[in-house]
């Protein structure tokens, strides 16, 4: 498996498949279908990307667990919901275990999440009138909160 050619490295040397997903993990946690989707985009034949992801899983330098913690928390501090979060787990190959465990690994407050984008948008008094409150809830539902945080967020007053 590690002798097998897969692409040119700036210097000219061939990279193995293994080498080659090592690479694309070391800049960033990537899902096994990712991993295993980028490197076959790139030429590399479907039967050497498995087994390059299969060690890299073995060996712990690959693990859907702890990429869709990185997700989590990573789209929970951009401002995303829950149910935005869920859905793109859902397209990284994760199963819903997997993206339930992750979920429930995220400490925060999903309603103070929603309450601090609607004050990033709107300012610390928070939507003042009926067509702010109306955008709010429409920003937040684009994000993927769903309605009990969206009505505590876009009703949110400061001084309560």
């Amino acid at each position: 498996m590690d002798d097998q050619p897969a692409g040119k490295t700036k210097r000219g040397r061939q990279q193995t498949p293994l080498q080659r997903a090592l690479g694309l993990l070391v800049r960033r946690e990537h899902s096994r279908k990712e991993l295993g989707r980028k490197l076959k985009s790139r030429g590399v034949d479907p039967d050497a990307v498995d087994a390059a992801v299969a060690r890299l899983a073995e060996e712990g330098w690959q693990d859907d667990a702890r990429f869709a913690q990185s997700v989590v928390r990573n789209r929970a501090g951009s401002g995303y919901g829950p149910l935005h979060i869920r859905a793109e787990l859902g397209t990284h190959g994760l199963d819903s275990e997997q993206i339930e465990a992750a979920m429930a690994s995220f400490e925060g407050d999903w309603t103070e999440n929603a309450r601090e984008l609607v004050c990033r948008r709107f300012g610390a008094s928070g939507p003042e009138d009926l067509a702010q409150r109306r955008k709010a809830a429409d920003l937040l539902a684009r994000r993927g909160f769903d309605g009990n945080c969206i009505r505590q967020a876009s009703r949110y007053d400061p001084e309560d």
